[in-house]
Parts: structure tokens; sequence; C-alpha cells
């Protein structure tokens, strides 16, 4: 019978160069399709828009999971998310997940959207449980194998059911 692990807090915090290695480790291990490349995340380190955040293990301080975003106006993507497979279903995704999400409505997002494969069971869990709904599918988005991507988008001034200021 399978049990969810509960939820481990560990240490976020901004990505620098010297996590780049055990974040493409990750991002190898966690998707099929071609991976991001160690260049595309270090372009990201210097980058004010983009919001790339590590998670870091609370016994031995290793990367343990990463989340890229960035917002443009009002609107916010979250790129990529991904946690080490010993780590995941242990709260590590949400957290990366909230604190992207925080990070570009600080910055003036009120929108957020990303793309899931549509049989990521997990993920569709995760992002349906922060308030992201589908609202449209990337027919072959996919290429390893070949798959429909899911389009969520989050209405970030309604997360956690709350009214915004700006709302009311």
């Amino acid at each position: 019978m399978f049990r969810e692990r509960r939820p481990t807090p560990v240490a976020l915090r901004p990505a620098v160069i010297g996590d780049l290695e055990a974040v493409v480790a990750i991002e190898q291990m966690s998707f099929s399709d071609p991976p991001w490349s160690r260049a595309s995340f270090g372009s990201l380190i210097d980058n004010r828009r983009a919001c790339f955040t590590v998670a870091i293990a609370p016994d031995d301080h290793r990367v343990i999971g990463y989340v890229v975003a960035w917002a443009v106006g009002d609107e916010a993507e979250v790129a990529n998310l991904a946690v080490a497979p010993s780590w995941r279903a242990r709260g590590v995704g949400a957290q990366l997940l909230d604190a992207a999400l925080d990070e570009v409505a600080e910055h003036g997002a009120r929108v957020a959207h990303l793309e899931v494969r549509e049989t990521n069971a997990a993920a569709h869990s995760l992002y349906k449980s922060r308030g992201f709904q589908p609202v449209g599918r990337r027919r072959r988005y996919y290429r390893d194998p070949v798959e429909d991507a899911v389009l969520l988008r989050c209405d970030l001034r309604r997360r956690d059911g709350a009214l915004s200021a700006a709302d009311g």
C-alpha cells in the first residue's frame, strides 16, 4: 500500500553557479524530453526577471530540487520544476512552487501559466492544490514519448481562496 510521506521542510534559496551540476543532474533524472542545458540554467543566475530557486536537503545541504519561473508584466510562467527522485512525495515540490508563485506575485504577476504532461498525475495534483486550472492543450508537445501538454492557469489574486485587496 502506498503512503505519502510527511512533508519535510527544506531550506529554499536563490540558485548560484555552484548549484548547476546538481540542478542539471536532477533535470536529466526527471525529464525524458531533451533536458535544459547547464548553459540554459546558468543564464538565469543573474537574471533579475527570473525566479530560480533551489531546495536544500536539511541533512547534507545538497540541492534536491529547483524551480524556474518568470514574470513579464502581469503574467508569469512556471517554466521548470523538478525534485530529486528520493525526495519526491515529501512536499518539496509544493514548497518550491509556493515560493515561485509568491515571488512572481511580488513582481506584479496576477496570473501564472504552465504546461504539464497529460499523464503526470503527481504534477496535476500539485498544481490543482495550488489553484491551477486547465485552460487548453498543446497537441503532441512532448516528444519522448510523444504526448500532449495540458495548459494550466492560476489566478494569483485568488490563491488559497482569498481575494486580494485589488479585487475588492
